[in-house]
């Protein structure tokens, strides 16, 4: 394993409502010296939920994307809030955006996005057990919930609006995950 680089500076050039962005003066062990920048986000990071109302189906979401500027069918996902655990904001979420809780929550990995320049982790969560309970939201406007066959992902996969890759990673994950899981039973 290589030796990490020595922080030289740290410097907060930009800061917004969600994130802040940092300018890192690095060492390597070699000498060389670079300046990389960083996007900081919640410390406490975000779930991404896979709701399944039975063995094969998973409940997604479609709501709008503002940086892509369209709708995205996705998974239910959302911030950790102050004080609260992954599992707990992962039984919110679902409650917020498809109507459900769940009284089985199994956590099956973290993920980053591009740990290269962003420090965000994303707990990836699966629901299972459901029950109709929904509370409120800081949604926008009503989210549309979209059931989908885990047995269909390649179909899902192909469609021009289900592109985000935390939501297609994690329903392979949990694919496979109940596969195993079957598998030992």
């Amino acid at each position: 394993m290589p030796k990490k680089p020595e922080i030289t500076r740290t410097e907060t050039i930009a800061r917004t409502r969600l994130f802040r962005v940092e300018q890192v003066d690095l060492r390597f062990s070699n000498g060389r010296e670079v300046c990389y920048e960083r996007l900081r986000g919640s410390s406490a990071g975000a779930v991404l939920v896979v709701p399944l109302l039975d063995a094969r189906t998973v409940l997604l979401i479609r709501e709008y994307a503002a940086a892509v500027e369209r709708y995205e069918l996705a998974l239910p996902k959302g911030r950790i809030e102050e004080g609260e655990t992954p599992l707990a904001a992962a039984n919110r979420e679902i409650m917020e955006e498809v109507g459900y809780g769940a009284k089985t929550l199994t956590p099956l990995k973290c993920v980053t996005l591009a740990p290269g320049y962003f420090n965000h982790t994303t707990h990836v969560v699966l629901a299972q057990d459901l029950y109709p309970e929904r509370i409120p939201g800081d949604e926008p406007e009503a989210i549309e919930v979209v059931p989908w066959s885990l047995d269909e992902l390649p179909a899902l996969c192909a469609l021009e609006e289900c592109t985000e890759a935390r939501s297609i990673a994690a329903l392979y994950l949990v694919r496979e995950f109940l596969q195993s899981s079957r598998g030992r039973a």
